[in-house]
């Protein structure tokens, strides 16, 4: 990422983010872009903790579960591991789904929910 600071605008277009999206974040305490007369300038920590938000909100997390990732090194550990144990139930209750879908593309029936194999797979993912 780049060295020099970048505008509201600059930051959203690279994310692919509208700049209230930003401006949200700022007032929520999830970034603190440093400050040129009244326009606010992102350097690249500032940047990273961008890419920290939507990695973490594409797993799920709330904006207060990802503020509870950017606590002091004490405060914080408690809620990583809270939010571990739930992305790790996330993924388990996501194979199970994927378990299912794959079972019905190599169903030959006619109509794969009378299947007894893919019922099976069906009962093992519940």
């Amino acid at each position: 990422m780049k060295s020099s600071t970048l505008s509201v605008g600059e930051v959203a277009e690279r994310f692919g983010l509208a700049t209230h999206v930003l401006r949200h974040w700022e007032s929520v305490g999830l970034l603190k872009p440093a400050r040129a007369g009244d326009r606010r300038r992102y350097d690249d920590g500032d940047l990273y903790r961008i890419a920290i938000i939507l990695r973490s909100k594409e797993a799920g997390l709330s904006l207060d579960g990802i503020r509870e990732m950017f606590l002091k090194p004490g405060e914080r550990e408690a809620a990583l591991r809270q939010h571990k144990e739930e992305l790790e139930r996330r993924i388990a209750a996501a194979r199970a789904s994927l378990a299912i879908v794959d079972c019905a593309l190599g169903c030959e029936h006619e109509d794969f929910t009378q299947c007894p194999h893919f019922r099976e797979a069906v009962a093992r993912a519940c």
